[in-house]
């Protein structure tokens, strides 16, 4: 049996919650990092149960792993392998690394 699609008016509700809980999870941040983590996972929530794709820019904001906001410096460092043209950034918080092509 298939399973329905939902309807349009609900993929675009949330749509504009995700935008809103990240929007969230940078404003807290300074103040409650642990708000902010969990911002960030009901926002990864609502786009897997409404099959909604987050953009790029938001997949690279925070960490898969332990739902950090990766911010420079503070939980996540940022190098560069001018060799293979890579971008490196590791997430302070669990030692996960990501790996994105330089151009």
């Amino acid at each position: 049996m298939q399973r329905s699609k939902k309807p349009e008016w609900q993929t675009d509700i949330a749509k504009e919650r995700i935008e809103i809980l990240f929007g969230l999870a940078k404003k807290e941040f300074k103040k409650h990092p642990d708000r902010s983590k969990r911002y960030v996972g009901l926002a990864r929530k609502i786009g897997l149960r409404y099959n909604v794709r987050l953009s790029k820019e938001m997949k690279k904001e925070f960490c898969k792993n332990c739902n950090t906001l990766l911010v420079l410096g503070k939980t996540s460092k940022k190098t560069e392998d001018r060799k293979n043209r890579i971008t490196i950034i590791k997430c302070l918080n669990c030692n996960n690394i990501y790996r994105h092509p330089c151009r």
